[in-house]
């Protein structure tokens, strides 16, 4: 003898609203521990923005080839004895970084960005931004 299945909730897959006010007090007093795993610190964590790091060194980006989402930050440490930049024309150009200097940028703007070292053009990177 076989139940019939109720017709899906429309809130089927949602975390209740009380986890959710549960989690974010969590978080706030750094009770994540004692949560349950519900998925739904992760769904809070994943919404901030993330931060990256891309190592000059050896005359070359490390990793040549980015990719991050809107709104992260994104920072080029030159380990180098001389000076780099970072530039993507029309986009960004971080101007001169000197040895053992670093250089932010905010991922604003969506695409795909190549960018080189206006003192080294061999040096080349891709920062692609979703």
């Amino acid at each position: 003898m076989s139940r019939n299945r109720p017709a899906a909730r429309r809130d089927e897959g949602r975390v209740p609203r009380r986890v959710r006010r549960l989690s974010q007090v969590a978080l706030i007093w750094g009770w994540t521990a004692f949560l349950p795993a519900t998925g739904a610190i992760a769904a809070a964590s994943a919404d901030k923005p993330a931060s990256h790091i891309v190592i000059i060194e050896g005359v070359a980006y490390q990793p040549a080839v980015l990719v991050v989402k809107r709104g992260d930050t994104i920072v080029w440490v030159n380990k180098d004895p001389f000076p780099h930049t970072v530039t993507a024309p029309g986009a960004f150009d971080s101007h001169d970084i000197a040895a053992g200097a670093s250089w932010k940028y905010v991922a604003r703007k969506t695409g795909d960005y190549a960018y080189i070292c206006s003192l080294h053009p061999n040096m080349k990177g891709t920062l692609t931004i979703q």
